[in-house]
């Protein structure tokens, strides 16, 4: 099929006072669909939860046009999804996940689609913090725009190549795993973007979706405050065990310049880890001007080999991290 879409703002407005469309019944395409969501952003009603899920289904599996595509997700642009609609969305998605296991603890997961524009990418040295915690980590992601440099490719110069088939993940271990190895149809909804250069729902989807078989820690980020409104009510819904900040350039890990608010999520369940502090630092010592992939991969290395400060921002991170691990160990225990 060939990739055609539409933009969309991710999971931004909630669509208050807007009426659900519960008349429409299920595996019938999705042209009735775009007909209720694509009324504009106040005539537009909302899907229930089983609505998006079928909706989003047809759309992973390539069974509808090119055409339906690009309606979608401008409707879903000009409306915003409520939470019931993204948890729709990753209802389907989850079920036609491929899912990495991680023996008896709880798998950490990094999405990174954004990769570094201004700033290094320091995703990788998060998931090798982590897995020096003794954790297994999976890194998931895929290139949206071409002028980044990716997670992938510094993951890659550290000696971690991406996964080319589903196995477990060992304690301590990182593990790349491309989005088309996870689901090929969220790889090709993804793709989109370098075909008319705006997002489209995927992009939130894989922010928020669980490719663990098992438990898991999902680390999501935000770019804007809206969207964290919006993604705890999400995970609140999903039940979602997860930690949830401000990130760097959209990436996982926290911004090395400033500290954050750093919610945290049990089951849905709501906590405060960190409050946000004001101020922004100048230079962090150590870090490159640079943001390509070797010298990305040399500070990297310098930091976990204690040449180089590690930014307390990212330590932090770790530290709550680690929490929300052992906390999701206790709850699976009791």
């Amino acid at each position: 099929m060939t990739a055609l879409a539409l933009p969309h703002h991710g999971i931004s407005r909630l669509a208050s006072g807007h009426k659900p469309c519960g008349t429409i019944s299920l595996a019938m395409g999705i042209s009735q669909y775009i007909k209720e969501i694509g009324r504009g952003a106040r005539g537009a009603r909302q899907l229930t939860r089983a609505q998006a899920g079928d909706l989003f289904g047809q759309v992973l599996d390539g069974t509808v046009t090119d055409l339906e595509i690009g309606g979608f997700c401008l409707a879903m642009r000009i409306k915003g999804e409520t939470p019931d609609e993204m948890a729709g969305f990753l209802d389907a998605t989850h079920a036609r996940l491929a899912r990495f296991r991680a023996g008896n603890q709880p798998l950490v997961v990094l999405p990174s689609y954004n990769g570094a524009r201004k700033l290094p990418v320091l995703t990788p040295l998060l998931a090798l913090l982590l897995a020096r915690e003794g954790l297994p980590v999976l890194v998931h992601g895929t290139a949206t725009e071409s002028a980044r440099v990716l997670a992938s490719d510094v993951l890659a110069a550290l000696g971690v190549a991406p996964r080319t088939g589903v196995a477990p993940i060992r304690s301590g271990e990182v593990a790349f795993a491309p989005t088309e190895l996870l689901c090929a149809g969220l790889k090709r909804l993804l793709d989109v973007r370098r075909v008319v250069g705006l997002r489209n729902p995927a992009h939130s989807v894989v922010k928020l979706m669980e490719p663990a078989e098992g438990a898991c820690v999902i680390v999501g980020s935000y770019t804007h405050p809206e969207y964290a409104q919006s993604m705890a009510a999400t995970y609140a819904l999903m039940g979602t065990t997860a930690l949830l900040s401000r990130g760097l350039e959209g990436e996982s890990v926290a911004d090395p310049r400033r500290t954050a608010q750093v919610d945290g999520f049990v089951r849905g369940q709501r906590i405060e880890l960190q409050s946000r502090e004001p101020g922004t630092l100048d230079e962090v010592p150590g870090l490159p001007k640079e943001i390509d992939v070797e010298s990305t991969a040399h500070y990297t290395r310098r930091v976990l080999a204690g040449e180089l400060p590690l930014p307390e921002p990212i330590a932090q991170q770790v530290r709550h991290i680690v929490q929300l691990v052992r906390e999701t160990e206790r709850a699976n225990a009791s």
